[in-house]
């Protein structure tokens, strides 16, 4: 395993058949945990979470209240990341979804696109992950807005923050990338009337949760033309069922899942650093607050 390469006399023990005597364990490193694992666990020192998000470790009724939750979100991830936000954004302010179709159909047309100064992106959540992409997205020359809890300073970024700001900043957006993190207060941030506020033809980008969006609402403001598209990464089931139909609408792309993931060196060394101050009775980077969710 990676983390020993950092802490060479670390135990390592697999859930769930390598576990042996719970009492013995003081560190879990978890993804997509399910409820009830921790009950079992009396004398923990930290939590780490392999990924950006932790409402999978949050859910479980039985979390230990007094142990510090650390995300994983590594500089492998945010690489990731910036990667698929930029090349999604770039593909629809170009046009390769419309040059696409025009290559099925056998025809040669040119459409030109504005000057990425006149395309503005908004950037739903401004976290690590949603902050560097949005800084990226600064470098190729789109106007970029960020949208948080609270306000942010973002160099080259336009803050908004609260209710007020979300409708303001929707009206201005001509692409969403949603990077929220998925709490009580983000689930279903993307329906009918957040949809509605953006400016007819828009794009959205979802990277972050499928929970984020009310599927209902995002076919019906694809269907009657409100939307101009959108690309998909994250479905409330998954895999994504072949029924679904995400997989077939003309206006919609579908990914598998893949926006992001932690490369497991460069992830391990994070994690690892964690465990190194929590045992020293330090604060772990990346420390999650329970009452927002993140």
């Amino acid at each position: 395993m990676e983390l020993k390469r950092h802490i060479p006399d670390l135990e390592l023990r697999a859930w769930p058949d390598g576990v042996g005597d719970p009492k013995d364990i003081e560190f879990t490193l978890v993804w997509n945990v399910q409820p009830g694992m921790y009950k079992r666990f009396h004398n923990l020192k930290g939590i780490l979470s392999f990924g950006a998000g932790v409402d999978h470790i949050l859910r479980d009724p039985d979390l230990p209240k007094n142990i510090p939750i650390s995300r994983g979100v590594s500089s492998g991830m945010v690489e990731n990341m910036n990667q698929y936000v930029v090349h999604w954004v770039l593909h629809v302010h170009r046009n390769f979804h419309y040059y696409g179709e025009l290559q099925r159909r056998s025809e040669w047309k040119f459409r030109r696109n504005p000057h990425a100064a006149l395309r503005r992106v908004g950037v739903l959540g401004t976290g690590i992950l949603g902050a560097a992409a949005a800084e990226m997205l600064t470098r190729l020359g789109f106007p970029v807005m960020g949208w948080s809890r609270t306000p942010k300073s973002i160099p080259g970024v336009t803050s908004y923050s609260g209710a007020a700001g979300l409708d303001d900043m929707l009206s201005k957006s001509d692409i969403v990338v949603c990077l929220l993190p998925l709490t009580a207060e983000t689930t279903g941030i993307l329906n009918a009337k957040t949809l509605a506020e953006l400016p007819e033809g828009a794009y959205v980008i979802n990277p972050g949760r499928g929970a984020h969006i009310i599927d209902a609402d995002m076919l019906a403001a694809l269907n009657s033309g409100r939307l101009g598209g959108a690309v998909l990464d994250t479905f409330m089931q998954e895999p994504l069922p072949s029924t679904d139909p995400y997989w077939k609408h003309p206006k919609v792309i579908v990914t598998p899942h893949c926006a992001s993931w932690n490369i497991v060196s460069i992830a391990a060394a994070h994690q690892a650093e964690n465990i190194k101050r929590v045992m020293r009775g330090e604060t772990p980077r990346q420390l999650v607050d329970r009452t927002h969710g993140y």
